[in-house]
């Protein structure tokens, strides 16, 4: 079973009524406003999944500064999961700046959400270490949430979306909260290589694919895998920035083991959603 743990979709109307979103939201303005940028709908997203093979795609929420339009693209997110069966998974937003943060979240557990992210703390401007974050990592604790967070890596070229959290701050989390799990996005901003002391991170701290062909060589595979091992590296592609059938083909051709293959494309993200499957 292939789980694609990193896509974005977004309410049909955010794309077609982009140009008031983009005065709305400025995170928003600086990820879309070019008009190349893709904006997919669940129903896109699904037409991809049977495409590539995919079997479950995690659908990120987008860190909106306002708390009502987290809400409307949760509602979405929500809905979207619903209708497809088990095949879409939501991961639902929140600014945890609002004071109606941490009802949201409880609004969306219950309603089938296992996850919150893409988390960007610092585009939002709360603290992921500070009263906020540990409000919402006693959530997460609470409710058997997973956090995916967008993680900046350090150097490399600028672009559309890059800050979100420093990699420091994503280090310092996943070392202060060890006992849920933490998806750093985009190879965990590069964390397994950036830092010689890595290893000591969390075994519940976890890495995805998503993106790695604008940022790093297709060596990563392997310089993760030595580091943390196949283990704690799960597949995300960044629908639809990247095409799911591409990135699945990626990591086929630089993960060599089977078992290592089986881990990352599925196996892994089976036990993080506690998906019934023997995958």
């Amino acid at each position: 079973m292939i789980i694609d743990f990193h896509t974005h979709i977004f309410p049909p109307d955010v794309r077609e009524e982009r140009e008031g979103y983009l005065k709305r939201d400025r995170t928003f303005a600086e990820m879309y406003a070019n008009p190349k940028a893709k904006i997919a709908t669940a129903e896109e997203l699904l037409v991809s999944m049977d495409y590539a093979g995919v079997a479950v795609s995690v659908a990120l929420g987008f860190a909106w500064r306002e708390h009502e339009l987290c809400v409307r693209h949760n509602d979405y997110l929500l809905e979207a999961a619903a209708k497809s069966k088990g095949r879409i998974v939501a991961f639902c937003t929140v600014n945890m700046a609002a004071d109606e943060a941490a009802g949201e979240i409880v609004r969306c557990a219950k309603a089938g959400a296992k996850g919150v992210g893409e988390l960007r703390s610092e585009s939002q401007a709360w603290d992921l270490n500070g009263e906020p974050g540990a409000r919402l990592a006693g959530l997460a604790r609470e409710h058997g949430l997973v956090l995916l967070v967008h993680v900046t890596e350090v150097g490399g070229h600028e672009y559309a979306g890059k800050s979100g959290l420093q990699l420091g701050a994503f280090y310092r989390f996943a070392l202060e909260h060890p006992d849920f799990p933490v998806v750093g996005a985009h190879f965990a901003g590069g964390l397994p290589f950036a830092m010689p002391e890595a290893p000591q991170v969390s075994l519940t701290a976890f890495a995805d694919t998503a993106a790695r062909r604008f940022l790093y060589p297709e060596t990563s595979y392997r310089d993760l895998i030595a580091r943390w091992g196949a283990e704690r590296l799960v597949l995300g592609s960044d629908f639809p920035l990247v095409s799911q059938k591409a990135q699945i083909e990626e990591v086929r051709s630089n993960i060599s083991g089977e078992r290592e293959q089986r881990l990352v494309l599925g196996g892994n993200a089976s036990r993080l959603l506690r998906l019934d499957t023997d995958a």
